[in-house]
């Protein structure tokens, strides 16, 4: 049985059959959660019986103004990733032409697992999280197709030069602001890779405790892998607290011994991306109160190792 609210079951009929002619559409429904993208699950079966679940990602307004071609991009760097072991869900079509769904879409497949942010064993959560960012740090940019990628420097320099209309001082935002104003242009001590560009645990599948699928690389970029471990650091903060953060940043340094000694620059650029968006983020006042005093940390940290 097909169930859905938002659009005819035809449409996601002939999104099955564009994929495989043997394919029959048994369900559809929302999935929740996520910010950049509407998100449909299907339930599909091929005339033997058998069962697949598939996932269509209809890109958000934000993104396509800063990307018309992200379905397509996001295709390709898949296909590309999955090809190489990575455990990034595998893309089986993707469409911009309207014909189908009134936006660009992509196809990927459904990943049997859940995020988690409570983890039954800490430390080996930890350890996966950075032993998957450092092999996708290792991969070869050269023996890539991702011309079509951003480049991550120019995102830098962009947010960096940013001047909101709204400063939060209770966070210091100006001082953050300012101290990335004058390090453009921020040298960069490292080889480019690829970058996921959103890498944090609500991006993370897990099943029996082992991490089995990294999601939503529509923020992929090229540029110092130093910008993917900020922002992991800080979301880990967040999420499980200081020693989680240093226990994730070691193993992933031990990993891929990569030059830190610009990681304070690119922790301010991870800090000040979320500052007006806390208090819709956070669930209640207890955890308003946490994030903040925990953003408060991690960037008094940062300017103390600039300062030293």
């Amino acid at each position: 049985m097909y169930k859905s609210d938002s659009i005819e079951p035809t449409a996601f009929a002939r999104i099955v059959q564009r994929i495989d002619p043997t394919y029959k559409l048994r369900r559809a429904w929302e999935l929740t959660g996520g910010v950049s993208a509407q998100v449909t699950a299907l339930e599909v079966e091929r005339d033997d019986g058998d069962m697949h679940k598939l996932i269509v990602r209809q890109h958000g307004a934000v993104d396509l103004a800063h990307n018309p071609h992200i379905a397509a991009d996001e295709y390709n760097l898949l296909r590309q990733l999955h090809a190489r072991g990575l455990p990034a869900p595998m893309a089986y079509d993707y469409d911009e032409s309207g014909a189908i769904l009134p936006s660009p879409y992509v196809v990927i497949a459904f990943i049997e697992g859940a995020t988690d942010f409570t983890p039954a064993n800490p430390t080996a959560y930890i350890e996966q999280l950075a032993a998957q960012l450092a092999t996708l740090h290792r991969l070869d940019l050269a023996t890539l197709d991702v011309a079509f990628l951003p480049d991550q420097a120019a995102r830098y320099a962009a947010r960096s030069m940013e001047q909101p209309t709204v400063i939060d001082e209770t966070l210091h935002e100006a001082r953050i602001r300012a101290a990335l104003r004058a390090s453009l242009p921020l040298p960069q001590h490292n080889k480019s890779v690829l970058l996921h560009g959103d890498y944090w645990p609500g991006n993370i599948l897990w099943k029996d405790s082992q991490l089995v699928g990294i999601i939503d690389w529509e923020d992929a970029a090229k540029g110092d892998p130093l910008a993917d471990v900020a922002n992991a650091r800080f979301e880990l903060l967040w999420a499980l607290g200081m020693d989680a953060m240093h226990a994730f940043t070691e193993h992933y340094r031990s990993l891929n011994p990569i030059d830190f000694s610009l990681l304070p620059y690119w922790d301010l650029y991870a800090a000040v991306r979320p500052i007006s968006k806390i208090t819709e983020w956070a669930a209640n006042a207890d955890a308003e109160r946490q994030m903040r005093e925990r953003h408060q940390w991690f960037t008094a940290r940062a300017f103390a190792q600039l300062s030293g």
